[in-house]
């Protein structure tokens, strides 16, 4: 199953101080960790004038896969999508299955 759109929800997110990648996603008062980050698209060509450059990633978490995205101009973090983790297998399934043998 593919990520589902959603309305664009504005979130917090966590990064690392080196590399810039997403730690974790604060929902309110939840705050989901991030185990993996399987894909990262820049679109700094590409844009809505009215939107600017973004950066978007597509994040593993406990609870499903998420399309997160940085708007560069504002400095916001916006879930443009969404997979839930009882879906069926993924792309993401192969890093699920890695993290869980890891452990």
């Amino acid at each position: 199953m593919s990520i589902i759109s959603i309305s664009p929800l504005e979130v917090q997110v966590r990064c690392d101080w080196f590399d810039g990648r997403p730690r974790a996603i604060r929902f309110e008062r939840d705050e989901l960790p991030v185990l993996a980050v399987t894909r990262v698209r820049r679109e700094s060509a590409a844009y809505r004038a009215a939107v600017g450059p973004r950066t978007c990633f597509e994040v593993l978490t406990r609870t499903g896969r998420y399309a997160l995205v940085y708007r560069h101009r504002d400095r916001h973090w916006i879930v443009e999508g969404l997979e839930p983790a009882g879906s069926t297998r993924s792309a993401g399934g192969h890093a699920r299955e890695k993290l869980a043998d890891a452990a």
